[in-house]
C-alpha cells in the first residue's frame, strides 16, 4: 500500500522538478524537445510490452481490444474538451504560448497525471513490484511537461510559490491515484486488471500522438524520430529484464 503511494509519487514529484528547473534555469528548446521524445518512445514501448501485450496474454484479444480503443477514447474527448481552454499548451515550451490558460494547463496535467498513476497502483496488485517501464517512461514524459507548463502558467501572472503549490498538488495527486489503483482493484478478476491496462495503454498512445511528438519533433526536428526509437528500444530491454 505505501509503496504504491510511493512510486505514485515519484512519477508526480517529475512535474514538480520541471517546474523547479524551468523557473530557476534556461534550457534550450531542442533539449526538451530530445527529452519528450525520449519520453515518447519510452511511453509506447511501456504501453506495448508492459500493458498490451500482458493484457493480450492474460484476458484476451477481444477485452485487449475494446479496453485500448475505450482508453483512446476518453482521453481523446477528455483532451478536446481541455484543449479548448487552453490546456493543450500543458506540454509546449516556447516562450509565449497562445491562447493559453493556466487552470486549463494545471487541470489538463491532472488530466495526464491521473490515470498515469492509477495503473502504477493497479499493476502492483499482482505482481506486488513496481513496473519499472512503467515509472521510468511516466517520469520521462512528466519532466518536460512540468518544464513547459510552469512557462504557460508564469505568463498568466501566477506566482512561484503558488505554481509550486499546484505542483504539489500534482504530486500528492499522483500518490493518491496509485493508492486507490491499488486498494479499489486489490480484488478485482485478472481479467478486469488487464483489462485496465490496455485501457491505460489507449489512453498512453492517444496522449503521445497529440501532445508530446508533434513537439518533439518541434522542438527538436528530424533528430527526435530516432531518439524516440531509441526510447522503445530502451522499454524493451527494460521489459526483457523485468
Amino acid at each position: 500500500m505505501l509503496g504504491a503511494m510511493f512510486w505514485g509519487g515519484i512519477t508526480g514529484f517529475a512535474v514538480f522538478l520541471g517546474a523547479l528547473v524551468g523557473i530557476y534555469f534556461k534550457i534550450k528548446k531542442y533539449i526538451v524537445g530530445f527529452i519528450m521524445a525520449l519520453g515518447t518512445g519510452v511511453l509506447i514501448g511501456a504501453a506495448s510490452f508492459e500493458l498490451l501485450i500482458k493484457s493480450v496474454k492474460n484476458a484476451g484479444i477481444k477485452i485487449t481490444a475494446i479496453g485500448f480503443i475505450l482508453g483512446a477514447i476518453i482521453f481523446t474527448i477528455l483532451d478536446f474538451i481541455i484543449a479548448q481552454k487552453g490546456g493543450n499548451e500543458r506540454k509546449r515550451s516556447k516562450e509565449k504560448p497562445e491562447g493559453y490558460s493556466g487552470l486549463a494547463i494545471f487541470i489538463g496535467t491532472l488530466m495526464d497525471a491521473i490515470p498515469e498513476s492509477l495503473i502504477i497502483g493497479v499493476s502492483l496488485i499482482k505482481e506486488y513490484h513496481v513496473s519499472w517501464i512503467l515509472v521510468i517512461a511516466i517520469f520521462i514524459s512528466n519532466f518536460p511537461e512540468g518544464l513547459s507548463s510552469t512557462i504557460g502558467l508564469k505568463k498568466d501572472g501566477y506566482s512561484n510559490s503558488k505554481i509550486f503549490f499546484l505542483w504539489l498538488m500534482v504530486l500528492v495527486t499522483s500518490s493518491l491515484s496509485s493508492l486507490i489503483g491499488f486498494i479499489f482493484f486489490e480484488n478485482a478478476s485478472k481479467s478486469l486488471v488487464n483489462g485496465i491496462g490496455s485501457f491505460a495503454a489507449g489512453g498512453i498512445v492517444a496522449m503521445v500522438s497529440s501532445t508530446m511528438m508533434p513537439e518533439a519533433y518541434k522542438e527538436g526536428g528530424s533528430v527526435v524520430g530516432f531518439i524516440s526509437a531509441i526510447g522503445l528500444l530502451s522499454a524493451l530491454i527494460l521489459s526483457h529484464f523485468e
